[in-house]
């Protein structure tokens, strides 16, 4: 099958029986409404931008596995230059969304279960491998997106799975069957799950040998019986389902997504099955879906900043302030941490290693030293964005107060007239421009772009002290006080 134009991807996400759940009610017509489409539309884009020559060489590659065109997003990495066009095509997307575009995460899990299934395989004589390879095949055919999910609710972080009051605190195996398992659990956070058409789920820490049962990994359709999914809140969201709110929502086309995953008694047949109780193998999956994924990080966040410093830059024009040397200094400043995202991301990349299995590891260390940076610069970057566009990013009246024929002053004006004249910016520009970079910034920093930039910044991919714990194990202390010794002369 040829790759999907946009429109085809948005047309099959509505044959499928997802179901989802906002503000306690089911969501029918889930595809159209108003404060999901957003998130459909950023999935698009990935899919339109493949259909586009001028991206070829970044959205689209040959596949490994089939020698056909496929979407870089379903790719199993071949070179330390497929890393690196990995990050590049990152960039380019969270410059034309602004916001998360959700299919990272399964090209990550990919490449993280290809390498671990063949390990597994080799230590134990299992099938899973092979069933993988079946696996992605199929997706990259059909140009799928996949949800990789990966975060357990994990109830007491104390304890381990199977310590755990409620076992479903932890996705795992309540019966096994001749022709496959059982499985039940919740995963959190999940970026894109609705606008998935499958999900590949992964363990969410290492596990010792009584958590057998938890550790387990499996490919799964999104509206498979007994699976749903319960949308999350997110800043200024229901803006988006406000009448003639288009600026007031601030990114009013594109938007990132997050939900609950519920699994309810999910039968998962023996082909879709790439862990089943290799409890030694759990880490490794994890350690490396989480290099990957921190890699990311220097892509998608740094090609979005890249807008969050240019509506920084516009609100500064506008407000006639654009020369100013304080101002020029602070949008230096933000280029110089966004750049510098990029630089870790583009390492990490650059300093890649081939896997037994054959597909590209990123370099583990530099990674995390990417994503840790990520957990800081956004917020720095956002910071300076306040700073230089002014107090009315959030104290702006709304849109309908700049439309609105309500007569309040003594000599007929309307409401419009007063919001019109007060906050009209310099000459040249009119002030509904003003309005839209200043509610387009609030979205960014605070509203609900905020979520697939400054928030999940911190806790996408791991909190910081994940990251510092990976820094600690890859950073090789013990080597580097043998440099010391050395040249110091001590025995």
């Amino acid at each position: 099958m040829a790759l999907k134009t946009a429109q085809e991807y948005i047309e099959s996400l509505r044959t499928l029986k997802t179901r989802v759940y906002m503000f306690g009610e089911k969501i029918d017509n889930w595809v159209d409404h108003p404060m999901i489409r957003p998130s459909i539309n950023c999935v698009a884009m990935t899919y339109a931008l493949a259909q586009d020559p001028q991206y070829a060489d970044l959205m689209t590659v040959k596949s490994s596995l089939t020698g056909n065109t496929i979407n870089r997003f379903t790719h199993l990495h071949q070179s330390t230059e497929d890393l690196i066009n990995k990050v590049k095509m990152q960039r380019l997307l969270g410059q034309k969304t602004a916001s998360c575009f959700q299919r990272c995460v399964g090209m990550d899990s990919f490449n993280a279960v290809f390498s671990t299934t063949f390990e597994i395989d080799e230590a134990h004589g299992t099938h899973y491998h092979e069933n993988f390879k079946k696996f992605l095949t199929f997706v990259q055919d059909n140009d799928l997106t996949v949800d990789g999910a990966m975060t357990d609710p994990k109830g007491d972080r104390s304890k381990a799975p199977h310590d755990q009051k409620d076992p479903d605190m932890f996705v795992h195996v309540v019966e096994r069957r001749e022709d496959g398992i059982v499985v039940c659990g919740a995963k959190c956070h999940q970026t894109g799950s609705i606008n998935s058409h499958w999900h590949i789920f992964m363990p969410t820490i290492s596990m010792g040998e009584a958590d057998k049962d938890w550790a387990v990994s499996f490919a799964c359709p999104t509206d498979a019986e007994g699976m749903y999914m319960i949308y999350g809140r997110q800043s200024c969201d229901t803006r988006k389902m406000e009448e003639g709110a288009s600026i007031d929502v601030g990114n009013a086309k594109f938007g990132g997504q997050e939900a609950l995953v519920v699994l309810d008694h999910v039968f998962i047949p023996n082909e879709y099955i790439f862990l089943n109780g290799e409890y030694e193998f759990a880490g490794m999956m994890v350690e490396r879906f989480a290099g990957y994924h921190r890699q990311s990080y220097g892509g998608c966040k740094v090609g979005v900043g890249d807008v969050v410093i240019g509506a920084t830059a516009l609100a500064a024009e506008y407000n006639g302030v654009e020369k100013a040397s304080a101002v020029k200094d602070k949008l230096i400043e933000m280029l110089h941490l966004n750049e510098t995202l990029y630089c870790c991301g583009i390492a990490c990349s650059s300093q890649g290693f081939q896997t037994k299995a054959g597909n590209y590891q990123i370099d583990l260390l530099l990674a995390n030293v990417c994503k840790q940076n990520v957990t800081r610069f956004p917020y720095e970057i956002v910071r300076l964005a306040e700073d230089v566009a002014g107090g009315l990013m959030v104290t702006m009246p709304s849109q309908k107060d700049f439309t609105s024929d309500t007569v309040v002053g003594r000599n007929g004006e309307t409401i419009s007239d007063i919001c019109n004249k007060f906050f009209a910016a310099k000459d040249g520009v009119s002030t509904e421009d003003r309005q839209r970079v200043m509610r387009f910034l609030e979205n960014m920093c605070l509203g609900a772009a905020a979520v697939g930039y400054r928030t999940e910044s911190m806790h996408g991919a791991g909190s910081p002290q994940a990251q510092r714990i990976m820094i600690a194990r890859q950073g090789d202390i013990q080597g580097k006080k043998q440099l010391a010794k050395d040249i110091a002369g001590i025995q």
